[in-house]
Formats: structure tokens, C-alpha cells, sequence
């Protein structure tokens, strides 16, 4: 497994303090944080989720504990808009430069808004996807908001 995806290069050019941490990736899992979680020997509640919605047309990001569902309503609520829907799976993959089950919210092909789960401040460390499937980063939710600009909004 490479271990120098966009995502770790972006965190290491922004001088982030992080960890990898890899696990047999299972192929046609639909719950990718909670299988991390549990190869990994967590709370589902320490890995979140990287997803990609359209907000009134328009690509953002939202990141979420892999145990629980985003409200779309409060999705477009925290981006300025009126509507929100997930975005389809080739769509994803085409703007983020990521297969799905290994987007990071960190070195997308294309910056766009990110929404982080404001239940992640109150957590010392959380686990995401680090570009690649079964790659892991650990790190200080408040590094996502300082190098990408994350909004931290309710979004569950």
C-alpha cells in the first residue's frame, strides 16, 4: 500500500501532526468507518466519514461520525443554500481524484467548501481516510479546519 497519497502530502506540506494507520480494506462494504473502526480497534465514533454532496448544484464536502447519517437539510443550511443531495459516485470520484471508500477530505483534485461535524472539536483525535483504501490519518479535528478552512456546523 502506498502511503504517499495527496492527502498525506497535503497534510505534511501543512505541517500537520498526524498518524497513518492501515487496514485490510473489505471490497463491497458499504460502511467503510465502521469496518476502519473495528479493524482498527475503535468507537466507531472516532472515525468519521468523508462525503460528497452537491449544495444547490455545487460540490462541498461533509465530514461525519461513520456511525451516524448527515442531515442533508442541515447540510444546505450550513453552506448558505436550500437543498442538498449526495453526490453520485463517478461525480465523486472525477472532482475528488479519489476512488469511493478512500476519499480524503484532504488533497482533492478541486478545493471546494468543507463541513466539518462540530461534535469533532470535542474529540482530542479522530481517524479519516488518508486518500487511499485502508489508510487511515489520526488527527486533531481542529487541523481539518485550519488547512482546509472547514465550517464546523451541525450536521447530524
Amino acid at each position: 500500500m502506498a502511503k504517499s497519497t495527496p492527502a498525506v502530502v497535503t497534510l505534511q506540506r501543512a505541517g500537520a501532526d498526524f498518524t497513518l494507520h492501515t487496514y485490510d480494506y473489505a471490497p463491497g462494504n458499504q460502511r467503510v468507518g465502521l469496518q476502519a473502526a473495528e479493524a482498527l480497534g475503535v468507537s466507531p465514533s472516532e472515525v468519521y466519514k468523508t462525503l460528497m454532496a452537491l449544495v444547490d448544484g455545487k460540490p462541498v464536502c461533509a465530514i461525519a461520525p461513520s456511525d451516524q447519517e448527515i442531515s442533508l437539510k442541515r447540510l444546505a443550511s450550513a453552506a448558505g443554500g436550500k437543498a442538498a443531495q449526495m453526490m453520485p459516485v463517478p461525480d465523486a470520484e472525477r472532482v475528488t481524484g479519489y476512488r469511493v471508500g478512500g476519499i480524503s477530505p484532504f488533497g482533492q483534485r478541486r478545493a471546494v467548501p468543507v463541513f466539518l461535524e462540530e461534535g469533532a472539536l470535542r474529540l482530542p483525535l479522530i481517524f479519516l481516510n488518508g486518500g487511499q483504501r485502508g489508510l487511515q490519518v489520526r488527527l486533531d479535528p481542529r487541523e481539518i479546519v485550519r488547512i482546509l478552512n472547514a465550517t464546523a456546523a451541525p450536521l447530524l
